[in-house]
């Protein structure tokens, strides 16, 4: 066997049990993968994949040699990898996903930028919950637990949860003093894009938002249109204080139940173990812990290897 493309496409399909993800991570077309695959089997004699309409599966041949050829695969990255460190600096497309809001900021990607202008930035900005390996990225932020346990994962910082409401809002409303007086007041509430569930506010003296019954102004799975409609006197929100920053210093919102804010959220900066000495993610990951590390005034918010 002489043809390293193979291998390739097979370990693509191993990973991403897909042929379509395969070819989209390879950059070739669904057909050539197919080809490749069925080409190393004929090679071996054996077959490597459990094939159905809905489904890929590794048959006991397939999960054997899988390994030996990650082995392999794994050198020949680390190899290139220590090449290209001695050789160059940072470069290439680096493809980063974002949540809608994030404290990874346009401004500190733009710093990130003038620091390594060699590397191209590819942002996806979403909310929803995405597979790194299947959909091609090479770092994601999320908040919460990282649910693949086969990323490598570092917290780049909490951010404290407030609940904002305009001055015009209290002054036609009054301010609440307890979580159970919002049941008198419109609240602005976030709708998950990948669950369709709705965000709660478990207050910090123990209330729980089902135990309320409140009432909806508006619901958005987009926190900023949630920040614009408190701005605008809509109703009460509950928002991270990155979001709500300028509006506070401003004017333009005021904080209430502060002693019983949400808890804080976690961001965490992930990436695929085969991009560990990756120079690029390297350097993106160790700018933005620096970044966010620097320009957060929260005492909370300093970044922890896991």
């Amino acid at each position: 066997m002489n043809n390293l493309n193979w291998v390739q496409s097979f370990v693509q399909v191993a990973d991403t049990r897909s042929f379509v993800a395969a070819a989209r991570h390879l950059g070739i077309s669904a057909s050539a993968v197919g080809k490749n695959v069925a080409r190393l089997e004929a090679h071996l004699r054996v077959r490597l994949f459990h094939r159905s309409t809905r489904s890929v599966a590794l048959t006991p041949e397939g999960s054997v040699f899988l390994e030996r050829c990650r082995r392999i695969l794994d050198e020949l990255d680390l190899a290139e990898v220590e090449l290209q460190q001695r050789a160059d600096a940072p470069r290439g497309r680096l493809r980063v996903s974002l949540p809608l809001t994030s404290v990874v900021t346009p401004l500190l990607l733009a710093g990130f930028h003038r620091r390594y202008p060699e590397i191209e930035l590819e942002v996806d900005y979403s909310d929803r919950l995405v597979d790194v390996i299947e959909d091609g990225f090479d770092v994601v932020v999320r908040t919460g637990q990282p649910r693949d346990s086969r990323l490598i994962a570092r917290v780049l910082g909490s951010c404290r949860r407030v609940i904002v409401g305009s001055p015009d809002y209290f002054d036609r409303y009054g301010v609440p003093g307890h979580p159970r007086d919002l049941e008198q007041h419109a609240v602005l509430l976030y709708r998950y894009p990948s669950t369709g569930k709705i965000q709660p506010w478990p207050f910090a003296d123990g209330t729980s938002m089902d135990a309320l019954k409140l009432s909806a102004a508006a619901v958005s799975n987009m926190s900023p249109s949630l920040l614009a409609m408190a701005c605008a006197g809509a109703g009460i929100a509950c928002l991270l204080d990155h979001e709500v920053d300028g509006p506070l210093r401003d004017g333009s919102l005021r904080s209430v139940l502060d002693g019983d804010a949400p808890p804080s959220v976690t961001y965490r900066i992930l990436w695929p173990p085969s991009r560990q000495h990756s120079p690029k993610v390297r350097a993106f990951v160790d700018c933005m812990t620096e970044a966010v590390a620097f320009h957060s005034r929260s005492p909370a918010f300093a970044p922890n290897a896991l």
